[in-house]
């Protein structure tokens, strides 16, 4: 049986040593989405056969899930190291944040063996870093004109993150939390900051890049993010003063201006089903929706030994 570890952050050179050479984009993959939303997923991670393995809990920490391994070997091998893995912990081996192109290998290792559901509030929105900046043609000048609104009223600079910029950038975040925060969210927006408050604290340990608006030596905008794969960087929180109009799009076209140039993509992550984030992050219009799935096999199915199979089976027949 392979063995798990808690993902921390000094593990971050092994981890990304497969996630950046491989072919996914998911938000998933960034090693700094694994490590500062952590606490809530006990996510933990293994290298087997050329792979590696991350595994993570959900439904109240009551039920195991996996990410789909990545690496270079024997797939199938891999796939039923954390099937027998899951079964071992009571569950048939679910996938989660499974791509169009993950999907595609599974069903050459284990044809017609996955049932899956496309999970809408969560495909990523990513766009072409060229087109953020630009914002070329007219399905842009919506965002062309806030941000020549914002330039026309404010006298704003642009700073890269730095460790004298990050209080403020939580102080900002604070009062965003407590103009925003309702008890139907209150949970969510909580775990959203007890993330960002870990991965601001420790930016540069997470290899995050970051920057922030000031106007008149107030910040009035913030974002920051970190590599996925070799060409798509992850932009995981952006937070503005909506006192400030157009500061939101202002802050989107100079991070995308800031970050490295050989990234070709950045990935905005997913909207949760939630409609006002739904319809700014369309209002972009993303180069790819990436549709992710979660998957699970059928039990008995090309791993199972002779002793589970039975009881697996039911098991799926129950999820």
């Amino acid at each position: 049986m392979v063995s798990f570890k808690p993902i921390t952050i000094d593990d971050k050179d092994i981890i990304t040593s497969y996630t950046f050479n491989s072919i996914y984009r998911n938000c998933d993959f960034s090693f700094a989405n694994m490590c500062s939303w952590r606490f809530l997923y006990d996510s933990e991670y293994a290298l087997s056969g050329g792979f590696l393995l991350i595994r993570f809990w959900i439904e109240e920490k009551s039920r195991l899930a996996y990410m789909f391994p990545i690496g270079n070997g024997d797939l199938k091998q891999a796939i039923c190291t954390i099937e027998k893995d899951s079964l071992a912990n009571g569950h048939p081996l679910l996938l989660l944040g499974v791509s169009p192109e993950a999907k595609e290998l599974a069903d050459k290792v284990f044809p017609e063996q996955f049932v899956y559901l496309a999970e809408r509030d969560y495909f990523d929105y990513i766009y072409l870093r060229e087109d953020l900046i630009n914002l070329r043609g007219k399905r842009f000048q919506s965002k062309r004109n806030h941000i020549n609104n914002f330039k026309k009223s404010y006298n704003y600079t642009y700073k890269p993150l730095t460790p004298e910029i990050v209080p403020q950038c939580l102080e900002l975040e604070r009062k965003w939390y407590k103009s925003n925060n309702t008890e139907e969210d209150g949970e969510e927006l909580s775990n959203e900051r007890r993330s960002m408050t870990y991965a601001l604290q420790n930016y540069e340990k997470l290899g995050i890049i970051g920057g922030a608006l000031y106007v008149d030596d107030k910040i009035v905008a913030f974002s920051y993010g970190a590599p996925i794969n070799q060409d798509t960087f992850g932009v995981h929180v952006e937070k503005a003063d909506i006192n400030f109009d157009g500061a939101y799009a202002a802050i989107n076209q100079e991070f995308a201006a800031h970050i490295p140039e050989f990234f070709t993509y950045l990935n905005r992550e997913e909207d949760l089903g939630i409609p006002g984030l739904r319809k700014a992050k369309l209002s972009y219009h993303p180069t790819i929706l990436l549709e992710k799935n979660g998957a699970v096999k059928k039990p008995g199915k090309g791993c199972c030994d002779e002793k589970t199979r039975d009881r697996d089976t039911m098991a799926c027949m129950l999820l």
